[in-house]
């Protein structure tokens, strides 16, 4: 947590008369109603999936969403922008995962936030908006054997996908971006910084300063290393998600999408054989452990988008997977898939902070108390203010190792898809920023905040039960290579160097750690080192079934009438903040869904 919760005056529900068919319980649903395409997780992927497939008139689709509606009660954390860190954990917007204890970080168990909401993740997340690097398309292109993932042939879907906005202040963005990379007129609503702060001449000051930090005038052009302007889904005074940008528009507009919410799907239902093919056109789903099974059917495909945790438990569950592994928990496997669950990735994140010398800084807000709710006031009356902007940066960056590294020459390889791909993120906080620390209750700070974002450590997702409500065993092995502990620390070092430069040297005025030695940075890394709530590839994409789960359109191997479009199925994952690639992702994945059906 930033800070802490004070209590909340709620946004009015404004209710709109919807043209679709709304149910909060599958109890509602029509009998026997068939659809052609069925949804499972109304979250980031899948509410692009939904709103594009039912462009079509002819088709009837129906989305199935575990979590709650975005709009009642709390839903101020996820409506006002720099209340998004509160979203999550230990909400009703949250999952409420947590992990198996993590060697490198003291065998801690590690609370790992996911979007239990319209909007999945989209809607809790902290709305960065990074495209990634140019690479990483090619190289899922490569992997996927098909160059339509490829940059240059994805780029359309990113225009598609995004409208450019002005600042929620108004002021002049000149020089900040590049409009000719930038879509305007797609749904998901984004835009810079709509509240500067005092460290933002000083961040980019050092990229004069100093060569090792240079500015990018954009880093969502496909080669993001460089200090940048952050782009946030953020549109006026309100985050922008998938549920708002995507999913209710489409409901609120055509006739032929329906939507199950508070309802969780517990297995895909064989529904017959294509030879010696499974098909998979069936859908279970319940309320809870204990309610009435329904089911649905769809004439067309299935489309798995629960996200790199549901989309593997809610294969394992229905017999697709490991044979072995499911032998233990007294599931028949019905397809052999040795990588279901395997190649969990995520990208560890470390804060670091600093005493300043300012009466400027977010630290009041981040405390809560007076400052938060004045700034509540101030956004309810007026729609501005820090309240209305994102909370985290105003400048994001992207950095790679030397090349001649000895952290790359140990590894054996770089990790990277190639050299546009950084290896370590930076982003710069005018406060005391954390997700893993207490928040100090006195002092001004400032804070640096280090990702590996192309790190080698691979985790899982097993199943602990039968019981689809049991959540699975998820353990993605934080920092759990020689790689990525020495890149984190590297970063660390970077940040150092950053703070040493001389447009910080009348602001920044001591350590808030002491961080001298490398033994004391591996100790502070195990200490408070986290996951930054990125998951990705439990259910990749590879042209070979012994190497992954899905192929190049997304179908899973060795099945009929089933697709994954969700972080699940990317083969790696991107060196950046995943939420625009999944966007993007999704884009295309509807154009492929289309094309096979058309």
């Amino acid at each position: 947590m930033w800070f802490a919760k004070p209590f909340l005056t709620l946004l009015p529900f404004f209710a709109t008369r919807a043209l679709a068919a709304i149910y909060n319980d599958p109890s509602q649903l029509p009998r026997h109603n068939a659809y052609d395409f069925i949804i499972i997780g109304a979250g980031t992927a899948g509410n692009v999936l939904a709103a594009r497939l039912s462009e079509n008139p002819r088709w009837k689709i129906l989305v199935i969403e575990a979590g709650r509606y975005n709009e009642g009660f709390q839903d101020e954390l996820i409506k006002i922008p720099f209340l998004g860190p509160q979203a999550a954990p230990g909400t009703s917007f949250d999952w409420n995962y947590t992990t198996i204890p993590q060697a490198a970080i003291n065998n801690q168990n590690i609370p790992f936030p996911r979007g239990y909401v319209l909007g999945g993740s989209s809607s809790i997340n902290y709305m960065v908006y990074t495209r990634c690097s140019k690479n990483d398309y090619d190289r899922f292109g490569e992997i996927a054997g098909d160059d339509g993932w490829g940059w240059d042939k994805i780029l359309p879907y990113a225009f598609k996908n995004e409208k450019h906005v002005p600042p929620n202040d108004g002021h002049n963005e000149t020089g900040e971006y590049i409009p000719e990379i930038h879509g305007f007129h797609g749904p998901l609503l984004t835009s810079l910084p709509g509240f500067l702060t005092d460290i933002d001449d000083r961040v980019l000051k050092v990229t004069q300063q100093n060569p090792e930090f240079p500015f990018n005038p954009d880093y969502n052009s496909g080669d993001p290393l460089g200090i940048s302007w952050m782009h946030s889904t953020v549109g006026g005074p309100l985050r922008s998600s998938s549920a708002t940008a995507y999913l209710i528009p489409a409901l609120h507009s055509r006739h032929n999408l329906d939507l199950v919410y508070n309802t969780q799907v517990t297995r895909l239902i064989q529904s017959g054989r294509a030879g010696s093919i499974p098909v998979f056109r069936g859908v279970e789903f319940a309320r809870s452990s204990r309610s009435k099974r329904y089911t649905a059917t769809a004439t067309k495909e299935v489309i798995l988008s629960a996200g790199a945790f549901g989309t593997p438990q809610i294969l394992l569950l229905s017999g697709i997977g490991p044979k072995d592994e499911l032998k233990e928990v007294g599931i028949k496997a019905v397809v052999d898939s040795p990588q279901v669950g395997k190649n969990l990735v995520d990208h560890p994140l470390l804060a670091v902070q600093w005493t300043a010398n300012s009466n400027n800084t977010m630290d009041p807000i981040l405390r809560g108390g007076d400052a938060l709710q004045q700034g509540l006031q101030e956004y309810h009356a007026t729609g501005q203010g820090r309240l209305a902007a994102n909370g985290v940066s105003n400048h994001m960056s992207f950095f790679r190792l030397p090349d001649d590294s000895p952290i790359l020459a140990a590894n054996g390889h770089d990790p990277s898809s190639g050299g546009t791909a950084p290896h370590y993120e930076l982003a710069y906080g005018n406060g005391f920023f954390t997700t893993s620390q207490p928040i100090p209750q006195s002092g001004s700070y400032f804070s640096i905040i280090s990702v590996v974002v192309s790190p080698t450590s691979r985790g899982t997702i097993t199943l602990a039960s039968r019981d689809p409500f049991v959540h699975p065993i998820i353990d993605p092995k934080l920092l759990d290579t020689d790689f990525d502990k020495q890149t984190m620390m590297y970063a660390v070092r970077a940040s150092q160097r950053f703070t040493a430069s001389q447009a910080f040297d009348d602001y920044v005025t001591g350590n808030f750690s002491t961080l001298i030695t490398d033994e004391e940075i591996l100790g502070y890394m195990a200490q408070w080192a986290t996951t930054i709530k990125h998951p990705f590839s439990t259910a990749r994409v590879n042209r070979d079934p012994r190497q992954g789960v899905a192929d190049g359109k997304l179908l899973v191997h060795n099945t009929r009438g089933l697709r994954i479009v969700d972080a699940s199925a990317w083969p790696f994952i991107p060196a950046g903040h995943p939420q625009a690639p999944i966007y993007i992702f999704a884009e295309r994945a509807a154009d492929v869904i289309k094309a096979a059906w058309a």
